[in-house]
């Protein structure tokens, strides 16, 4: 008997460890098909699509988008060149978020997550069926291989992004395992699943840096079929892509192709639009919602004008001071400078009323400061008191409101905080008591149409003895000019989400605001923040997120960093009726790639491109089928004298980013709204501009060959014709001459 219990209680010492892995102190690890930030996904495994597609939506067609600017490189994932819009679709990740939650991941290149309870490490493993679009499996080595390279070779995002992940190994035939250097990030294993794979076999032997117009190999919905820099891009379907009847993926994709054409100005844009160049627009610009669209096609059902309401959180939009410069370092000025912006006169006479004023970096959401703050977020800013102003404790921020008496009680604020920080006026001109130099500053733009919100603010400030000299720029310009940091101040957005975590150490952590072509273009560099922005990250659930953004959003405003501008909660899309949709709309708004062409408008065209828009010249590059190996790197040009045979969607609606979740596809003309700063997308969306088409217009505008386009503007006169002009001129006068003396 003795013996036997002797046995067992070595048996049960054994077995301890084995039996208490599942339960207790040890790790429970969890395997599932999708991943929730917080709480539960609202998927099942079973699932067969998202709620807010049409799973039967028909196939084919082509949608025909816009943007503004201009691209030289078809690689988004670097600092160098501009990628054009779509340039992220032939791309996939390892897990993909649904647009009805507030961040859920299911799994796309992954066809499971493995994870322990405090989320120190995550493992996925692969589907068999996983591609590129050369045939070649999707392997381990490859999602190493893209954690790696994006770190050390790819944009400065990336390193923070990623930057918590302590290592990346292969540990199955189809099984890659992170481990994190920290512990209680909840948000790592989303993050690591947004993480565009790369194909590891591709890139050996090129440079990943490098700008290049070779379409890089990809494993997407979508590959480029003909391009031509700065004027127009094409995606075609891939036909055999192997996730398309994936749950995720079931309704979306539903274009034959998806072409983008070029535009460097926002009002001929508008107007190719009315003349049926393209087919979708996201309209951003008040003004042009409220006059622009007054045309025959409208009144005869051909243009359809919808708002869409959503419940994504806006972010901020703003005049953004760079405070690297002395200038902007006292709080005092910057605060100053917003009682010069009247928005109230702006929104009634620039925008027709549509706005909102935004006071917050998370507005028209659940995160964002209210009144006083909350025991809760008492207790996180009370040990930072000392890196914080006052206000954060004591009053509810409002920005400055001129609706009562006009700006001019607001630049007599403005003045006094101004006397206060050390300035004076003298001669008409705002001077340093201490160091004699007159306040100066450039507001830097990307397109005109700021101009006529940043003009008048000038005037604002002028009254004050300020010089603000308004200086637009090119596109390519502006985003080098930002990335380095090189400016004084700017219209720009941060694209927040439904839950804010680890893109917040790039937008406003310290170690961000040193390293050049980062989101954190303001420059602040507070340990407070730093120490806020890392609560936002550890938190727990729900609950306690909403509680620690709130402090940090308190923060963010006091240090009056920004000038805040404006905000809408809805979307306003004008498009060709040609198309149907998805009757519900998610919380996340508009999700154009659930879109399709109605079945009497498919046309069946080439796959290999499509022919360039009217009046277009220069040589059109069309995408190899197979990618071409390190020697033959290069294009295929059509033979001299043939026709090409013959995006991504606007602005988060459906260029599946493979970045986090607040950054917005910048791809839309965003009218009143600037571009995303910062961050590893190109081009720099511009803000749209006001039309030129009068209110009441009721004539179609110019035929569709008629419409000017960046390629197809109206030459120059000859100069011979210039030469007989001028000749017949002077003839003219020396005849009369000839005359006057004869009398």
């Amino acid at each position: 008997m003795r013996h036997a219990r002797l046995t067992l209680a070595a048996l049960l010492l054994i077995t301890a460890p084995l039996l208490g892995a599942g339960t207790g102190n040890a790790e429970t690890v969890h395997s599932a098909h999708g991943i929730a930030m917080h709480g539960e996904p609202k998927y099942g495994p079973d699932f067969p699509h998202f709620d807010y597609v049409n799973p039967d939506a028909p196939k084919g067609g082509m949608l025909r988008l816009h943007s503004i600017g201009s691209f030289d490189s078809l690689n988004p994932y670097i600092v160098r060149g501009q990628a054009p819009a779509g340039s992220t679709m032939p791309f996939e990740t390892l897990l993909t978020s649904s647009a009805d939650e507030a961040f859920t991941e299911y799994g796309l290149i992954a066809e499971s997550v493995e994870y322990p309870e405090d989320r120190s490490w995550v493992a996925f493993t692969l589907r068999p069926e996983a591609r590129w679009h050369d045939g070649q499996p999707i392997t381990p080595e490859d999602v190493v291989f893209s954690l790696e390279t994006l770190k050390s070779q790819g944009a400065p995002f990336f390193r923070f992004y990623y930057g918590s992940v302590a290592k990346a190994e292969v540990v199955g035939e189809r099984k890659v395992r992170f481990t994190f250097t920290e512990g209680n990030n909840r948000e790592l294993p989303l993050i690591v699943g947004q993480m565009p794979i790369l194909p590891k076999h591709y890139w050996e032997g090129r440079n990943f840096e490098q700008t290049t117009l070779v379409p890089p190999l990809g494993s997407g919905p979508y590959r480029v079929a003909a391009f031509e820099p700065g004027r127009y891009v094409t995606y075609e379907r891939v036909e055999d892509w192997w996730g398309k009847d994936l749950p995720v993926n079931r309704g979306h994709y539903n274009f034959d192709q998806i072409r983008y054409d070029y535009y460097r100005d926002g009002t001929v844009a508008l107007e190719a639009f009315k003349a049926g160049q393209y087919d979708f627009r996201l309209e951003n610009s008040a003004k042009d919602w409220a006059t622009g669209y007054n045309f025959p096609a409208v009144h005869q059902g051909r243009v359809v004008l919808e708002s869409l309401e959503h419940d994504r959180p806006a972010g901020m939009q703003a005049f953004v001071m760079n405070t690297r410069r002395p200038l902007f370092q006292d709080r005092r000025v910057r605060w100053a400078l917003a009682h010069a912006f009247d928005f109230e006169w702006t929104n009634q006479a620039l925008f027709y009323g549509q706005y909102t004023r935004s006071e917050s970096y998370f507005a028209n959401s659940e995160l964002a400061a209210e009144g006083l703050p909350s025991e809760a977020e008492l207790e996180l800013l009370e040990p930072l008191r000392e890196h914080l102003p006052e206000e954060v404790f004591t009053t509810a921020y409002h920005a400055p409101n001129t609706a009562e008496g006009g700006v001019r009680p607001n630049l007599r604020k403005a003045m006094a905080l101004l006397e206060e920080a050390g300035w004076a006026i003298e001669n008409g001109r705002l001077i340093h008591q201490e160091t004699r130099q007159p306040f100066n500053f450039e507001i830097l733009l990307v397109q005109p149409t700021f101009e006529r919100v940043s003009l008048p603010f000038a005037r604002n400030l002028q009254r004050l003895g300020i010089e603000a000299r308004v200086r637009t720029v090119d596109s390519a310009q502006f985003k080098n000019r930002v990335d380095a940091y090189d400016f004084d101040m700017v219209v720009g957005s941060w694209g927040q989400s439904l839950s804010p975590g680890n893109e917040q150490r790039e937008f406003w952590g310290s170690h961000s605001a040193t390293l050049p072509g980062s989101r954190n273009i303001i420059g602040i560099q507070n340990p407070a923040i730093d120490t806020l922005i890392e609560h936002v990250i550890a938190a727990p659930d729900r609950e306690s997120l909403i509680t620690r953004t709130r402090a940090l959003d308190r923060a963010l405003l006091w240090g009056h960093y920004v000038i805040p501008q404006w905000h809408i909660s809805y979307d306003r899309v004008a498009y060709w009726n040609k198309f149907g949709h998805p009757e519900k709309t998610p919380v996340q708004g508009t999700q154009l790639m659930t879109w399709w062409a109605k079945p009497d408008q498919i046309v069946q065209g080439s796959r290999r491109g499509v022919p360039a828009a009217p009046g277009l010249g220069g040589n059109i590059i069309l995408a190899q089928e197979t990618a071409p190996g390190p020697a033959t790197e290069g294009t295929r040009q059509p033979p001299e004298g043939s026709a090409s045979p013959g995006s991504v969607p606007p602005e988060g609606a459906g260029d599946h980013q493979p970045v986090p979740q607040d950054q917005t596809d910048p791809t839309f003309d965003l009218g009143d709204q600037p571009p995303p700063v910062g961050g590893t997308q190109a081009p720099v969306t511009p803000p749209g501009e006001e039309t030129t088409a009068p209110a009441g217009q009721t004539q179609d505008l110019a035929p569709r060959e008629a419409v000017p386009t960046p390629a197809a503007q109206e030459p120059g006169r000859s100069p011979i014709i210039w030469i007989v002009l001028i000749l017949g001129i002077v003839a003219i006068l020396v005849l009369r001459r000839m005359r006057g003396r004869r009398k």
